[in-house]
């Protein structure tokens, strides 16, 4: 489970290019989630072997410069109460502005982590100048050049000093957790409601890992698990129920706890910008996925909708399209219990297991059969593959040439692999290592 550190600050402080200098540092480093959305927003990172999660509030501000100064507040307000570490950047071109002392007065009274990080000190002038940040009374300050990534370095190093201890993703009862994700208004609510409502086998409620949220034990197809709410998370008075950014902050949380996703699509929105990165994030966490499409009573059809329908989601989810979609009416509960049975089947392929000998007896003849092209007149040989002991699908296959094998075989050897084993829902990883 990795933390959440947000950036905050007025518009135009260099929020995003921090972001995005952090996302792309090096390969290691799972990149921002992909999606039609204007900006990227968050992502994963690492920094001393240290995974976290990062989130931009930059993007998220909207409206005419009037307005600016209360949607600021609110991001703020949002970050302070989900995330773990706070980073707020200012400028130091333009000092302190009547924005930061706002934003510095509301992040005074917290008890969480904040570092105060002054933006484009790239020469001994600026650094003398950043020492005006003082005033802002949250103490020490970190210079850095988001641009070149300047002092980047040390404020990281505090980071990941001051982020909460790991701790581990499974409840102490090591049931699954399957989370019910998704924009607002789409039915995650009401579809919980359904199932809570009809089926007489719950145990008990429990208290969850992710602050907040309401896990809800639940026994159904002789299978026990925690159902996560996210809509139960705590409503606050100064936040709106649409916020596109707290409906992130809550899917972050949520994902990052979950086995299993559904993502909840409204069929008269469609698999919009905001879904689409809610459902790219859990595929990055390596989650299991779900999509449930609600309110497919609302939609006109005919015979084909539904087939044309999957064929968008599936042509925008690409090359992950190995993803079950159930339609669903939770107000008419229709096909509410499939949509269940079907995340249990994908956290069933998420723990499948394979022989070591049993995956080379399935590999190496499909290999010696489809060799993978020569590099420069060179043969690249695989020996040996086994199945890592990971918590989600991964492979390691031993060879020895690994660094010249393309993605377009190790998408091959994938897709191999799904048509022969179900692992439908769930993201593989195949490695290639040097034997």
């Amino acid at each position: 489970m990795s933390a959440i550190v947000a950036v905050v600050g007025r518009p135009n402080v260099g929020k995003s290019t921090f972001f995005n200098r952090l996302i792309q540092r090096r390969e290691a480093i799972v990149d921002a989630v992909s999606g039609v959305t204007r900006d990227r927003h968050y992502g994963k990172t690492d920094w001393n072997g240290r995974e976290f999660t990062v989130i931009d509030t930059g993007g998220y501000v909207v409206g005419s410069d009037d307005v600016f100064e209360a949607e600021i507040d609110r991001q703020v307000e949002l970050a302070i109460d989900e995330a773990d570490v706070i980073i707020f950047m200012v400028d130091v071109e333009s000092g302190i502005t009547g924005m930061d002392e706002d934003v510095a007065n509301l992040l005074r009274r917290v008890s969480k982590p904040v570092l105060l990080a002054v933006n484009k000190v790239d020469n001994n002038k600026r650094a003398a100048d950043a020492v005006e940040f003082y005033n802002l009374g949250l103490g020490d300050y970190f210079t850095i050049a988001a641009t070149n990534g300047s002092g980047t370095g040390d404020l990281l190093d505090a980071v990941v000093e001051v982020l909460p201890p790991e701790k581990e993703e499974k409840e102490e009862d090591d049931l699954p957790r399957f989370a019910v994700v998704g924009r607002p208004n789409a039915g995650k609510s009401s579809f919980i409601n359904a199932l809570i409502g009809e089926e007489r086998y719950i145990v008990t409620d429990i208290a969850g890992t992710t602050r907040d949220a309401i896990d809800t034990k639940y026994n159904r197809f002789g299978f026990e698990f925690n159902l996560v709410d996210t809509a139960g998370i705590r409503r606050k008075s100064k936040v709106k129920e649409d916020l596109e950014f707290y409906s992130v902050m809550r899917s972050v949380r949520a994902i990052e706890h979950a086995d299993v996703c559904l993502v909840v699509v409204d069929a008269t929105r469609g698999f919009d910008g905001q879904v689409q990165n809610i459902f790219w994030l859990a595929e990055r966490n390596r989650k299991g996925v779900v999509i449930l499409v609600n309110k497919w009573d609302l939609v006109e059809k005919d015979t084909k909708t539904m087939k044309q329908f999957e064929k968008q989601i599936k042509q925008q989810i690409e090359p992950f399209t190995d993803v079950p979609i159930v339609f669903i009416s939770v107000l008419n509960k229709q096909r509410i219990f499939k949509a269940i049975e079907t995340a249990v089947q994908v956290y069933k392929n998420k723990t499948r297991r394979i022989s070591t000998s049993e995956l080379n007896d399935f590999f190496l003849p499909l290999i010696e059969a489809f060799p993978p092209p020569a590099y420069k007149g060179k043969y690249i040989k695989i020996k040996y593959c086994m199945q890592l002991p990971t918590p989600q699908p991964q492979f390691a296959l031993f060879c020895n040439l690994p660094q010249y094998l393309k993605e377009g075989y190790r998408r091959f050897l994938e897709n191999k692999l799904r048509e022969a084993y179900d692992f439908s829902g769930v993201p593989i990883s195949i490695y290639f290592r040097k034997k």
